[in-house]
Parts: structure tokens; sequence; C-alpha cells
């Protein structure tokens, strides 16, 4: 007897802060979300495992920044070897596309924030910092197929 055929999903992994995101979409809707305090390095490996033995991945979406500079580093790692070796498609996004275009933390009291469509850094209050979420639907995303990783960080002052 053939094993059962996995549902075929598509991702959405949003990793530049803690909690860590993840989303499973079935024909575009979000048919399971999972969260994760775990460092990214950790989470990565265990989460998709799981996701790989319920699920064949045909599409991952992930933000690529800016935030965090060593979770995005391994993001980008993690799903480049995942685009590689299993040949799932990848899309990129920026960040504020998770968070209604809210400030977010870059370090101490900088903040990334988008305006007139660049990415800059100013001081800001927390109270000001977005926070991520999975969309319902694939269809209220941008992402295109630019994956590089989005690296901005501030100048450091002396």
């Amino acid at each position: 007897m053939a094993p059962p055929t996995r549902s075929r999903v598509d991702l959405v992994l949003i990793a530049l802060s803690s909690p860590l995101l993840l989303g499973v979409y079935k024909e575009g809707v979000l048919i399971e979300s999972i969260e994760s305090q775990d460092k990214t390095s950790e989470a990565l490996p265990s989460l998709f495992q799981k996701i790989m033995d319920s699920y064949h991945i045909d599409r991952i979406f992930f933000a690529r920044g800016p935030g965090s500079f060593m979770s995005i580093k391994l993001v980008y790692i993690f799903l480049k070897t995942l685009q590689i070796t299993k040949n799932i498609k990848l899309f990129g996004c920026d960040g504020f596309t998770f968070n209604q275009n809210r400030p977010i933390k870059a370090m101490g009291n900088l903040y990334f924030v988008k305006e007139n469509g660049k990415i800059v850094t100013k001081k800001l209050r927390p109270d000001e910092e977005g926070r991520f979420e999975l969309p319902g639907r694939l269809d209220q995303i941008r992402c295109s197929e630019e994956i590089s990783p989005l690296y901005l960080l501030p100048a450091v002052k002396v």
C-alpha cells in the first residue's frame, strides 16, 4: 500500500524578532500558525522537520529584513539550502509587510522605519514598535523573487 500523499502547502516565515512566526497556507489560506520563543538557530530545524514530515512545501515567503542581523543571516542560509536541496521556491518581503508598516527594533532606542519607500533609522519609544503578524491569506502580501538579506545596520557613533 502506497503512503498517503502529503498536502501541498506554502509557508510564511517571520524571524526578525521574538517570537518567530511560521504560517502554513493551503490554497492561499492560513491553516496553521506556529509561534516559537526559541532562538532562530534552534527553532528553524525542528519546526521545518515537523512541517516537512506532514506537508509538501511548494513556496516559502519570508521577511528578509530589517531586524535581527543574526536571524536574517540564519534564515537566508537555511532557506537557500532548502531551495537548492528540495527545489522550494523562495520569495522575499520586507518586514514592514508583516507589521502594518510600523517601526522595527534596530538596537537600543533606534528603530527601522519606512518613509517614502526608503528604510531609515530613527530614535523612538518602544511603544511605537509594531507587532509582527501572519496574514490570513497570501494575496494580502507583496513579495518578490529578491531574496537576498536586507541588512540595514545603523552607523555606530563613537
